[in-house]
Formats: C-alpha cells, sequence, structure tokens
C-alpha cells in the first residue's frame, strides 16, 4: 500500500468509526431512559431520567481501547516498545484533559461555540509540536492548515434570529476551551516525540495509553463515587449495556485507525482529518436532505478543500526535526 493510499485508509476508518460513535454517543448519552415512580400524593408517574456518567463511559471506553489492543498485539506480536513510561502517562493526561476540559465547558458555552473553539485544534498541535516535539513546518504548511481552520470555523458558525449563537465574551467556558486545545497540542507534541525517538507501533501506543488512562479513570471513578450510582442506573437500564458495548467497540476501531495515522503520518494530519471529519459530516448531511448553505458557509467549504488539495500536492515535505 502506498503512502498516500494508506493516509486515505486510515482517513476511511477514522471517519466511518466515529460516524457511528456519534450516532451510538447521541443514543447513550441523550436516549429516553424511563422509570416509574410515585409521587408525594401517591400517584404513579413515568420520568425519564438523564445520563450523566461520563467518567464511566470514558473509563468502559479505555479499558475496551486497552483489552483491544492487547488482542491485537497477543495475535500479531511485535518487538518490545521501548517508549519511556513517563511518555504515555504525560500523554495519557493531558488527552484526559482535554477530554475532561472540553466536556465540561458545555455547562457555560453553547455547543457551537465548543464545535468553533475545538476546530482550531490543528495551531496548538503544530505550535506545541515545534516547541515541545521539536519540529520544523514550512510555512506552505501553516498557512494550509489556517486555511482549513479558518473554513471550518466559517462553515460550522451558525446564525439564529439573526443573531450568532457563538458567545463573543470571555468566560471560564472559554478558558476551559483555550485549556482543552492547550493539552491537545501538548498530547500531539509528546506523541511526536514517542515517534521520533522510540517509534512505537499504532498497536503498542494505544496499548499503554489506555492502560494509564483507564488507571486514572479508575482513581477518579473511586474518588467520586460514581461507580455504584451507574452501577445502580445500569440496573434499571439494562439496554444501556448494549449501545455502550458497540459505543465502545466503534471507539476501538476509530481509535486504531487514529494512531495508526499518528504512528505513520504525526500528530498534526491526524488532528486535520478529525478536525475536518465533522465538516465533511455535515457538509454530506446538507447534500444529502437539500439544506440551503449561507454564503459564508460555501466560503468555508470553498477555503476547506482549496486547503486540503494545497496541502496534498505542495504540502507534503515531510517535516524535519530541530
Amino acid at each position: 500500500m502506498t503512502s498516500n493510499s494508506q493516509f486515505l485508509f486510515c482517513a476511511a476508518g477514522i471517519f466511518i468509526s466515529y460516524f457511528y460513535f456519534g450516532i451510538l454517543q447521541e443514543k447513550v448519552t441523550r436516549g429516553k431512559y424511563l422509570i416509574e415512580t410515585v409521587d408525594e400524593n401517591g400517584e404513579a408517574k413515568v420520568i425519564n431520567e438523564k445520563f450523566t456518567y461520563a467518567l464511566s463511559l470514558v473509563f468502559i471506553a479505555c479499558f475496551v481501547n486497552y483489552l483491544f489492543a492487547k488482542g491485537i498485539l497477543y495475535a500479531k506480536p511485535q518487538g518490545e516498545d521501548k517508549t519511556p513510561k513517563n511518555y504515555y502517562i504525560s500523554c495519557s493526561l493531558t488527552y484526559l484533559l482535554a477530554m475532561v476540559c472540553s466536556n465540561m465547558a458545555l455547562q457555560w458555552v453553547p455547543y457551537p461555540t465548543q464545535v468553533v473553539g475545538k476546530s482550531a485544534k490543528p495551531i496548538p498541535v503544530m505550535l506545541l509540536g515545534v516547541l515541545v516535539g521539536r519540529k520544523v513546518y514550512t510555512v506552505k504548511k501553516y498557512i494550509f492548515v489556517l486555511l482549513i481552520v479558518i473554513g471550518v470555523v466559517l462553515f460550522m458558525f451558525k446564525d439564529k434570529s439573526g443573531q450568532s449563537q457563538i458567545d463573543t465574551g470571555f468566560g471560564l467556558g472559554e478558558l476551559l476551551l483555550i485549556l482543552s486545545l492547550t493539552m491537545d497540542g501538548l498530547t500531539g507534541a509528546i506523541q511526536e516525540r514517542m515517534r521520533a525517538e522510540t517509534k512505537p507501533s499504532a498497536q503498542q501506543m494505544m496499548l499503554s495509553m489506555n492502560f494509564w488512562s483507564s488507571i486514572m479513570l479508575a482513581l477518579a471513578l473511586l474518588t467520586t463515587g460514581e461507580t455504584l450510582k451507574f452501577l445502580d442506573f445500569v440496573s434499571r437500564h439494562p439496554t444501556v449495556l448494549l449501545n455502550m458495548s458497540l459505543l465502545a467497540l466503534t471507539g476501538a476501531i476509530g481509535q486504531l485507525f487514529i494512531f495508526l495515522m499518528v504512528s505513520e503520518f504525526g500528530p498534526l494530519p491526524c488532528s486535520v482529518v478529525t478536525t475536518t471529519r465533522k465538516f465533511f459530516t455535515v457538509l454530506a448531511s446538507v447534500i444529502l436532505f437539500q439544506n440551503p448553505l449561507l454564503p459564508r458557509q460555501w466560503l468555508g467549504a470553498v477555503l476547506v478543500f482549496t486547503a486540503l488539495f494545497l496541502d496534498a500536492f505542495y504540502g507534503k515535505s515531510a517535516p524535519k526535526k530541530k
């Protein structure tokens, strides 16, 4: 398989896996969990419980990812992974902190703000890759990535009733988004270090990162006491286990493709693919269901496609270590 074919294969795997992952995540986190209860007057009523067990959900996903990678390495043994443990521990910590900050930000900012904010992910990945990962990118690469980010922001930015849904103020939610982006950048920088120094395989990176992530999440679950509440919820709604199992499986497959891309092409191309995934999902929905686009969104679409085309043909020069 050629380099371009391998890149397209990994990108397709990420797109398809996380498309179904998003659907299943919606079912789990926003599904209807009806339960019969009795009010103060003794009358029976039905209420819809909310799924609020984010730590448990992420722990199950990380643990299944660990088992998935363990199974692959058992079936196809590879050489010893000589990557220092502190790299994996640091990478797992920044990865988890990025997710926590991003999810917590939704308590103070609307979802469109979070989507637009996270669309800038390639920028900190590139900058911290230079500062921490000791990479040098061409000026063309900076321009192409910036065009992609601007295009995604223009496309995802939505107006409602003549007013922007994006909060122009700066508060705790925006601070959490900045912290999340910083953690994304640090994760990419550490992965660049690992890729340059010890060259672990995709399965080895997946195994070790999810091992340490599972330990950190297990400690968090014990500290918060969420485990018993989650088990109680599952006992009342056992069907949630099927969706969570499928969610963990699609997440494991998607994460394998992500680590394949990181190990072969680096964190920056991976962050560009994961950022544009949402753009292409929304664009496909627009085309299939014939939803009208604003002129600004057409401009964003043109910018993204132009930047991707230019990067594919003129931005392939491999970055060098300092």
